[in-house]
């Protein structure tokens, strides 16, 4: 049979040994708001029915079995196996009742999930069309734009036809192109040498 410990501001811890198994479920909330959180550990069948004392570091569970006494730590929603055997001569030992039921065992168990289907390989993209606005054209790939007479390449392997960016200049005023032997710019009239 499980068993229930009102904890208080809520909260009530729910007891239950299935089999080898103790399971602990720390439910809490007001109506029409519950949260729970489950925990199994093994232990073994009991052998007297669970005691829990509150502590100053929260609440401490004893289960007693054949193969000897389990100490579970209960802090707000968290449960942890103690590694020894803790002082309980301070620790108020609380009330703890027997149920018919405990909130977990009332909920229908979880379907196990389905395994995930392999993923299709993925269809290679058709080559974008080059894209035109104005006098400005770019092509994807390999990467290209060209507006008015100027031109950038990037990853492309073959050679280009227009002039390469080393024979280029460019006004440092307005940015227009300007011929290696111009002395002003054409564009905005800015002296260039």
């Amino acid at each position: 049979m499980p068993y229930v410990c009102e904890l208080g501001t809520g909260q009530r811890v729910y007891l239950d040994n299935q089999g080898s198994q103790t399971v602990v479920t720390i439910a809490s909330g007001s109506p029409g708001q519950q949260q729970q959180a489950s925990n199994g550990f093994q232990t073994g069948t009991w052998t007297s029915p669970p005691s829990l004392y509150r502590t100053g570091n929260g609440v401490v569970l004893k289960i007693e079995t054949a193969q000897g006494e389990h100490f579970v730590q209960l802090q707000g929603s968290s449960m942890s196996v103690m590694g020894q055997t803790p002082s309980l001569g301070s620790a108020q030992q609380m009330s703890v009742q027997q149920v018919s039921s405990t909130p977990a065992s009332s909920m229908p168990p979880m379907k196990p999930m389905e395994p995930m289907k392999p993923m299709e390989p993925m269809k290679p993209m058709e080559p974008m069309k080059p894209m035109q606005m104005g006098n400005m054209q770019m092509n994807m790939n390999p990467m290209e734009m060209r507006m008015g007479n100027m031109e950038l390449k990037m990853g492309s392997s073959e050679p280009s036809s227009a002039p390469s960016s080393g024979n280029r200049k460019f006004c440092s005023n307005c940015g227009a192109t300007v011929q290696p032997d111009d002395r002003f710019c054409g564009s905005c009239g800015h002296q260039l040498h």
